[in-house]
């Protein structure tokens, strides 16, 4: 059972790098307290992970043909690589990390199958593009709704902060469901773990890393790439995840990195595209090419020693 430690230190990088994407925006505007943040993450990570985590295990497991030690490799070597981007504070994407490593481990064996690829490459691209319409479409019906019903500053404020707690638990159980698959569904694709048990060990271990080393990243999304007031964090927090969820019916893992970061554009293009930092997003979009480039070569090679 030793090889399931590259998957718990897989979902440990995820929870420290993508809690950013759940809580990033309001915990940076002050509508929530971090500890707060990161306490309700990993509770709504879990529900989301045991509840709809199942759906997109085949996704990942049936990339390419796995046994148990190449399994290690692929997230073993999807873990440095999260763990490397977690360290430089970008949001990088665990899905594209796994899908890169369970390919290069795949090259290797000659049991990579390409033909998946294509759907999940879709909605790579569709999942900013998503988070991009979603804060786009949704930020004057709810900027309306919020003037006409809470004309009270302070009674706005209220509403605000916990509209704000209540997307980012939505969004931390969309995050469960969909990327818990990246963290374990290796596991399942080689029968070491059934979805269930796979579900359970994914979750707690980005719980534990939500806990303990989520702070760096969180300020880059929630300050670097576009200031946000309250009510821009909370339609950039509520679009990012409905993205998230949207994907997960689909059963295909996506990038929350991606969808927080085309919430926020959205929402930056919405008030003024000037406000959007396009030196932050670049580097962002380099690191999603780097990602599985580096995971996949890093698998290969640690597949290649240990088969």
């Amino acid at each position: 059972m030793w090889k399931l430690t590259g998957g718990i230190f897989f979902g440990w990088g995820l929870g420290a790098n993508n809690a950013a994407n759940l809580f990033g925006p309001s915990v940076a505007s002050g509508m929530v307290r971090y500890r707060t943040a990161i306490i309700l993450t990993s509770i709504f990570v879990i529900v989301g992970a045991l509840l709809e985590g199942p759906k997109c295990m085949d996704t990942i497991g049936k990339l390419s043909g796995l046994i148990p030690m190449t399994a290690f490799a692929c997230t073993l070597a999807a873990a440095v690589t999260m763990l490397v981007m977690t360290y430089f504070a970008f949001p990088a994407s665990a899905t594209q990390a796994i899908v890169g490593a369970v390919l290069g481990a795949g090259i290797l064996m000659h049991t990579a199958d390409f033909s998946k690829l294509y759907k999940i490459m879709i909605c790579w691209i569709m999942t900013p593009v998503a988070g991009v319409l979603f804060s786009m479409i949704l930020y004057r019906p709810f900027g309306y709704l919020v003037n006409t019903f809470f004309k009270d500053i302070y009674r706005r404020g209220i509403f605000l902060t916990a509209a704000v707690a209540l997307a980012g638990c939505y969004g931390a159980y969309s995050l469960g469901a969909n990327n818990v698959a990246n963290v374990t569904g290796v596991y399942v694709g080689c029968g070491m773990l059934n979805p269930l048990a796979a579900s359970l060990t994914g979750a707690l271990s980005i719980a534990v890393g939500v806990l303990t080393y989520s702070r760096k990243v969180m300020m880059t999304i929630g300050k670097k790439i576009v200031p946000l007031d309250a009510f821009s964090a909370f339609v950039a927090t509520f679009s990012h995840a409905l993205t998230m969820h949207l994907f997960t019916q689909v059963g295909v893992p996506v990038s929350s990195a991606q969808a927080i970061v085309g919430a926020v554009a959205g929402v930056g293009l919405v008030k003024a595209s000037r406000t959007v930092s396009s030196r932050i997003i670049i580097n962002i979009c380099i690191v999603w090419v780097t990602t599985p480039l580096s995971a996949g070569i890093l698998s290969y090679v640690i597949a290649s020693f240990l088969v």
